[in-house]
């Protein structure tokens, strides 16, 4: 029996990162995504920017908006019932088109963006935050790709912006995600698009849920209509980091917890008889990545008890020791993390770290639709 817990624990910890995508690129890639996209029309798009008491920011916001190449834009700001001066301020560029959804209530992010898309006129659907910059020719790049007409909804690739105003560096983990969701794209879809700055056409957004997050219900509803959410590598958002790492693991906290909620109000997205290799997707990058860290405690655990057979047992447990001790002297000593030996271990235990803790604040109850943005 505990050898049976030990090979099942090694399974579930490597599965999402490595045995997952390894059987995604052995299934077929959907047909007809044409590869190079390129501008043919220019339908009408609504820019749809969601804020709560932003008034430090909306105005850098507005003005990156006003500054897109794009012939046919509405632009809306989607206040959630702001309590500050936000709300003045976006009804100062009345006068430039720009104009204000307020919610009547705050109720969240998903909530306000309902009423703004209940105010748009547009074909296409574009969301953003106002921490995220906007290339000048970023719309017509995101809007090229639904010339294919099985495309629901397009992603744009996240880039961080650091102190000195450099873009950051790409770090294994984020090459190895911007890998993946390369090979979702091609494959039945994307589970979840950059909730900063993605896409979709206007019939995706008409099963809105203000309970889930917009990024994965977006997703969900291309599958649900035949479509497919695909990411755009030509399209980025700029953003900075969050300033305080505390508030970083929050916000994985309560990226997760939302992500959680998602999948528990839609559970049928799991069904492959109704959603195929989507709905294996979503099991092998959702429910199993949220495993990780339980399948690393009974690693751990039997590996420890089974430690004195040698062979195998003996290796495995050896490679925990050195890898967890390597993310321990990340935590007590920050400049080691430069080094990519420590930063890989430190960054994946703080992760799956951040899902246990948010696995056990929903299975406690916990829900988060409201809360304040993060400062940058």
């Amino acid at each position: 029996m505990l050898i049976t817990v030990f090979w099942l624990s090694l399974l579930g910890a490597v599965f999402s990162y490595f045995l997952y995508p390894l059987i995604l690129s052995f299934s077929p890639s959907r047909r007809g995504r044409p590869e190079a996209p390129s501008p043919s029309s220019s339908p009408r798009v609504t820019l749809i920017v969601t804020a709560h008491n932003e008034e430090k920011r909306i105005r850098e916001k507005i003005n990156n908006c006003l500054a897109l190449e794009y012939p046919n834009l509405e632009i809306l700001i989607a206040s959630d019932a702001s309590s500050d001066g936000t709300d003045q301020i976006v009804q100062e560029y009345a006068s430039k088109g720009v104009m204000l959804a307020r919610a009547d209530e705050r109720k969240g992010k998903e909530y306000a963006q309902l009423q703004a898309i209940s105010r748009a006129t547009g074909d296409i659907l574009v969301f953003s935050d106002v921490a995220t910059s906007i290339p000048e020719d970023a719309i017509g790049r995101m809007v090229s790709y639904f010339d294919d007409p099985a495309v629901g909804a397009v992603s744009s690739e996240d880039r961080f912006i650091s102190r000195d105003g450099s873009v950051a560096g790409e770090g294994a983990y984020v090459r190895y995600e911007m890998w993946l969701r390369g090979l979702e794209s091609s494959k039945a879809g994307l589970v979840g698009l950059s909730g900063s700055f993605f896409a979709a056409r206007r019939s995706v957004c008409d099963a809105w849920d203000i309970y889930s997050p917009s990024d994965f219900n977006t997703a969900l509803s291309c599958a649900r209509l035949g479509l497919v959410a695909v990411t755009a590598p030509d399209v980025l958002g700029y953003y900075r980091d969050v300033a305080d790492a505390a508030r970083e693991y929050q916000r994985k906290v309560r990226t997760i917890i939302r992500g959680l909620t998602a999948l528990s109000r839609h559970l049928e997205v799991l069904n492959p008889a109704k959603f195929g290799l989507f709905a294996f997707q979503v099991f092998g990058h959702k429910v199993m990545r949220w495993s990780v860290p339980w399948f690393q405690v009974l690693l751990l655990l039997t590996s420890v008890l089974l430690a004195g057979n040698g062979g195998i047992y003996g290796l495995v447990l050896a490679g925990q020791l050195v890898f967890y001790g390597l993310a321990i002297s990340g935590h007590l000593s920050p400049t080691l993390q430069r080094y990519t030996l420590v930063k890989i271990p430190y960054f994946f235990c703080q992760v799956n770290l951040a899902v246990a803790h948010a696995c056990i604040s929903f299975f406690s109850g916990k829900r988060m639709t409201v809360w304040a943005p993060s400062q940058r």
